[in-house]
């Protein structure tokens, strides 16, 4: 009996086990089948792009491409505020106090007075609607209630790390409306500069290459053009939202699906740099402001001039005139 029961508890490990292996070996080679599939892939665009073919052509075309990545020299960052009171004076009373917390905990952490600025968006009355009833009708009166006093509280600041701390400052006064950060630079017109002295050295680069293969550029007429631009961060933040999730609240639950909620959350996302010729400062680790100077040259072969026909010589001829009248043409000759 015993025998019997250990080869059937054998049998039964044997086909387990070879289930267990077919089920390895079966998702084994879909997960190969999936990966060269992606191979192939990946492998048919870096071919597509390898098999670019390059086409001669007369004009010879010249151009670079510079980006230079800037951290900002101040920051500015904006917030709103929104008060509202029963009457214009209370209204009034509640937001300076507010106003003077806030002012004192960014003096007290290095923001001075001057880079601290208050502006007035709106001061108006809040009505409601109050129900007027008579003996033959109902009438609808709007009376004022209150009132609401917005504003807007700039901040300049000019290390990234301070913008912790306003944040703060302002939390702790209720005021959590951010509504921007604005990135300013000094002396934009060196940055300029500085770009337009890359791009000339790698113009003449690219001029002594065709040189150096025979090309005479002094026998081509240039034509040019060029283009510059700044871009701001926020500019370049992009919006995504989780595709997968997971929720602990399955594990207590024998069937369903639990869904989680997917918040929409930015990042940032600056120019690339793949296509440019010329980048300063290319490692990026916060926030820059991207400004960008482009030149494009085209050479075009100038026209041979025709050459111009041999003109018969005329022999310059000179007139007798005798006192009778008569005219004699004589021809000079020219040794």
């Amino acid at each position: 009996m015993k025998n019997i029961t250990f080869a059937f508890l054998l049998l039964i490990s044997s086909v387990i086990s070879a289930q267990i292996n077919g089920n390895v070996s079966s998702i084994s080679r879909q997960n190969v089948v999936h990966m060269e599939n992606n191979s192939i892939i990946y492998r048919d665009q870096i071919n597509q792009f390898r098999r670019q073919n390059l086409v001669p052509n007369p004009i010879i075309t010249l151009d670079v491409k510079a980006l230079h990545n800037i951290i900002a020299d101040s920051y500015t960052a904006v917030f709103n505020i929104t008060q509202i009171g029963k009457t214009s004076e209370e209204t009034n009373r509640l937001m300076k106090n507010r106003m003077a917390k806030v002012k004192s905990e960014l003096l007290a952490n290095g923001i001075p007075e001057q880079d601290i600025i208050l502006d007035v968006v709106s001061f108006i009355p809040i009505y409601e609607t109050v129900v007027e009833h008579k003996i033959f009708s109902k009438k609808y009166n709007e009376v004022p209630k209150g009132f609401e006093l917005q504003q807007n509280i700039h901040v300049k600041f000019t290390k990234v790390n301070q913008f912790e701390k306003i944040l703060s400052a302002c939390a702790n006064n209720e005021i959590y409306n951010l509504v921007k950060v604005d990135y300013f630079i000094d002396n934009i017109q060196e940055i300029y500069s500085q770009l337009r002295v890359e791009i000339l050295k790698t113009l003449k680069e690219k001029q002594q290459f065709y040189t150096d293969l025979g090309f005479d550029i002094t026998l081509y007429k240039p034509t040019i053009a060029d283009t510059q631009y700044c871009y701001f961060p926020k500019e370049f933040y992009k919006e995504y939202q989780a595709f997968n999730s997971t929720s602990i609240e399955a594990f207590s639950k024998k069937q369903g699906v639990q869904k989680t909620t997917k918040p929409i959350s930015y990042y940032y996302d600056p120019l690339s740099f793949k296509d440019y010729d010329i980048v300063i400062n290319s490692s990026i680790v916060e926030p820059v402001i991207q400004i960008g100077l482009e030149i494009k040259l085209q050479y075009t072969s100038k026209p041979q001039e025709p050459k111009s026909a041999d003109k018969e010589t005329v022999a310059p001829k000179y007139f007798l005139i005798s006192p009778n009248g008569t005219i004699d043409v004589k021809e000079l000759k020219i040794s």
